[in-house]
């Protein structure tokens, strides 16, 4: 097989960095390319899919190179649990903006205006592809494929799309942007199309979002709580879209 290091000299940008076994399971699932896998325990990594994941077992067996635990460390900067690393082609910009213009759309898109948090945009990244949200959007400096949101997501950016885009680029469709001045948002249904636009997780939505915005909603909350954490508002909003 090729030497595992060559793929992981590759110039930066150039693939997706899958980190741990969870993130390596999940792409392959969702139909990612990936050149390369390695691990310290090749026989225990496969002892775990056995369990865990036995529908890509057979794709494991044939990606995973079993390499010293020093090498292996020297290809992550965080080494996970489970002692396994692998390299993904990143979906083209192309084929993500496709999908997130393509109409009618059967459920929303999230944007994420301005995030901060890398962990907190992996984790809604990861709700997204649970509920089935057609992509990811994110606006501002942060890159949603940085690869802590890739470890926050678990590897499901293959799931759905997901993209950096600016306000004027989002697509077409109804936006419902959340604010603490907005109705209530049990009193609206919530359509398909729907972007569901959230604000950063300290200044709340950035003047031309809050512009581009057709419906302010609020969560409930009790007095005097600040606020929610952004992957449980998204979590809230996103499961009274899907309730009946």
């Amino acid at each position: 097989m090729t030497d595992p290091l060559n793929h992981w000299a590759r110039p930066a940008g150039s693939a997706v960095l899958l980190d741990g076994f969870h993130a390596l399971k999940h792409a392959l699932r969702f139909g990612a390319e990936v050149p390369v896998a390695v691990t310290t325990d090749r026989a225990a990594a496969l002892a775990l899919a056995n369990e865990l994941a036995p529908d890509v077992r057979e794709a494991l067996a044939g990606l995973l190179t079993e390499v010293a635990p020093e090498t292996y460390a020297s290809l992550v900067s965080r080494p996970h649990p489970t002692a396994v690393a692998a390299l993904a082609v990143r979906p083209s910009r192309e084929a993500n903006l496709r999908e997130l213009a393509r109409v009618p759309r059967v459920a929303p898109i999230i944007v994420l205006d301005e995030p901060r948090n890398l962990g907190n945009a992996g984790a809604v990244i990861r709700l997204a592809a649970g509920f089935g949200a057609t992509g990811v959007i994110t606006t501002g400096t942060l890159d949603p494929w940085h690869p802590t949101v890739v470890r926050g997501g678990a590897g499901l950016h293959f799931a759905t799309a997901v993209e950096r885009l600016t306000v004027p680029e989002l697509p077409r469709g109804p936006v419902y942007a959340l604010d603490p001045e907005g109705e209530d948002i049990r009193s609206t249904k919530l359509p398909d199309d729907a972007i569901l636009a959230f604000g950063s997780e300290r200044t709340g939505l950035s003047t031309d979002l809050r512009a581009r915005a057709d419906h302010l909603l609020r969560l409930p909350m009790r007095p005097q709580v600040s606020s929610y954490n952004l992957a449980t508002s998204v979590a809230m909003t996103l499961f009274h879209w899907s309730a009946p």
